[in-house]
């Protein structure tokens, strides 16, 4: 299975798109005809993460947006308008931060909850088990997704639709997850830093979408920081019964979602 460090393509005004924590920036595939017809769209792989730069030592938040601005800079991007899921659309806002971004479009951000609230600890937790997992289902990743049950299990905690999603691509995204060297480094990052966004220097239009079904990111608990401490007067998209990659779930609603906002 061939894992590459970004894909660009299409042609207009720069656009980046981020992807979410073990995955690979295959995750926007279902988006990319949509987008590219009127953006110039570059999506990097994440250090760590298959197919992407090596993970630096220590790991560190800031490790994760240079990566993507080493990228911009090698696509002559100054700036771009950015989208994000999970991870990515925590990395969004702090790309905002430095001045970077266009706009913003988050899907499901990460590092949302309400402080205080140990449920972090739940989601970091899962993605340590999930890793463990897959590096013993990955050997065997074309067989599960060969199935539609196969296939509802692979999606299980991204997607609430997952008929029209190719099988390789989720044997791809299973492998990928399986051999993403940056998931103990960035769940013990977190456990110890916790998350945290600039808001007060984040100047460009910004969408928030989250749905009403993410497993991985309930709604409306984990959204709670970006909702009332740093986002409150974002534009604010809830979609009924969508999971938490919705770019996977409902793509031709999810780039319209994009389309609709980055003018």
């Amino acid at each position: 299975m061939i894992f590459t460090p970004a894909h660009r393509g299409g042609a207009g005004e720069p656009l980046v798109l981020v992807h979410g924590f073990t995955d690979t920036w295959r995750t926007w595939e279902l988006v990319l005809p949509a987008l590219e017809r009127r953006f110039d769209v570059l999506a990097p792989t994440l250090p760590g993460h298959a197919g992407g730069p090596p993970l630096p030592e220590p790991a560190s938040e800031a490790a994760f947006v240079d990566a993507v601005e080493r990228a911009m800079d090698e696509a002559g991007f100054a700036t771009a308008h950015v989208v994000g899921n999970s991870l990515g659309g925590y990395l969004a806002f702090l790309l905002a931060a430095r001045g970077r971004a266009r706009s913003v479009v988050a899907l499901a951000p990460a590092g949302g909850w309400a402080p205080g609230d140990g449920a972090y600890r739940d989601t970091l937790a899962h993605f340590e088990r999930m890793h463990e997992q897959l590096a013993a289902l990955a050997p065997h990743a074309d067989a599960i997704v060969a199935s539609p049950g196969g296939r509802r299990r692979a999606t299980l905690f991204t997607t609430v639709r997952f008929e029209h999603i190719p099988a390789e691509l989720l044997a791809h995204q299973t492998v990928g997850a399986a051999t993403c060297t940056a998931t103990a480094p960035l769940v013990a990052l977190a456990r110890r830093d916790g998350w945290r966004v600039p808001a007060e220097r984040v100047d460009c239009p910004v969408r928030i979408v989250w749905g009403t079904r993410d497993e991985l990111l309930p709604w409306p608990a984990t959204a709670s920081r970006y909702r009332h401490d740093w986002f409150p007067h974002a534009d604010w998209v809830v979609l009924d019964d969508v999971g938490h990659a919705p770019q996977l779930d409902v793509p031709l609603e999810t780039a319209q979602l994009i389309l609709g906002f980055v003018v």
